[in-house]
């Protein structure tokens, strides 16, 4: 009898790999996407950072906006890099009993907050821009402005070269954006500098500042919009949402869809949830075949997860 009992309430434990293990029939991704280009981040926050530090000295040094509003976005720009290292370290990690899905979200998490703190910068530039042109007191030193400049444009091309080449990821792309953004404000530091060195004409350094502000502004509210999109679980871009609903119901079999959720598990990665009525339970194997086959084809929809359920019959 202790055996029996014993025998009974005997259990085999299952480990956390076990759980998210990917069998026949399920889809062959990773949760957590490979990333490729953290050398390639963390060689370009190296040269940000350094860079940042020399021009903000000579910012201050010149009095010139031009250069120290650059100097704030390579710091920026140095804080983005350092969380875009951390976020693909991050996400690289396995799924845990605690997190089933992985940590692909910590990419477009770190370009969100990308996002804001570019939104930050051009707040506070166009603020000290207005200042100045309202009360034009400052003196700028046109020849170290100019000298800088043209440091700190080579420098840019040099780091956006090198994040253009490995720019598959959202948050990397988030990355070059903070990049280009400050190549133009290098570019306009570097016109300041010539035309206050040639011409003694100050306010020149406020008002490219404020032009700067205005081309920012677009790339920031596009990486805001995408990594929001994609926090917010919303439906893939490249995907309709109903025209997805419409082809399940046509397939041979299927009564009715709902509880039906797209989105994407990791970038470039979506996924489906639901619940499907169908005609008879017997038949589900084929049906759901049919439907994988269908969402891969159609709309490149490879991890899904739909619960049968039967039509109630007619009274």
């Amino acid at each position: 009898m202790m055996q029996e009992h014993s025998h009974q309430h005997h259990h085999e434990s299952v480990s956390v790999p076990e759980l998210h293990a990917h069998k026949a029939g399920d889809s062959h991704h990773s949760h957590a996407k490979e990333i490729t280009s953290q050398t390639v981040l963390t060689i370009a926050l190296a040269i940000t950072l350094t860079f940042a530090v020399l021009e903000f000295v000579a910012g201050v040094y010149a009095n010139s906006l031009a250069l120290i509003s650059d100097a704030g976005h390579m710091v920026t720009d140095a804080a983005g890099l350092f969380l875009a290292v951390i976020a693909q370290y991050v996400s690289k990690r396995p799924p845990s009993s605690r997190y089933s899905f992985g940590f692909g979200r910590a990419e477009a998490l770190a370009a969100f907050v990308n996002g804001i703190s570019i939104a930050g910068l051009i707040v506070w530039i166009t603020y000290e821009a207005i200042h100045r042109l309202m009360i034009p007191t400052h003196i700028v030193a046109g020849g170290t402005v100019t000298i800088v400049a043209m440091i700190g444009l080579g420098v840019n091309i040099v780091v956006a070269v090198l994040l253009s080449r490995n720019n598959q990821s959202m948050n990397t792309k988030a990355a070059l954006i903070h990049v280009m953004g400050d190549l133009l404000a290098s570019i306009a530091a570097l016109i300041a500098g010539l035309v206050i060195q040639y011409t003694g004409w100050m306010q020149i350094d406020p008002i490219l500042s404020l032009v700067v502000c205005v081309l920012l502004l677009r790339s920031t509210v596009s990486i805001l919009k995408e990594s929001y999109h994609f926090l917010m679980k919303g439906v893939p871009h490249h995907i309709d949402y109903i025209k997805v609903g419409n082809d399940l119901v046509k397939i041979p079999g299927v009564s009715a869809v709902h509880d039906l959720h797209v989105w994407e598990m990791t970038p470039g990665f979506p996924a489906l949830i639901g619940h499907i009525e169908i005609q008879e339970l017997s038949y589900w194997p084929q049906t759901m075949d049919a439907i994988r086959a269908m969402l891969l084809e159609q709309h490149g929809i490879d991890h899904v997860t739909l619960q049968p359920e039967v039509t109630p019959a007619n009274p």
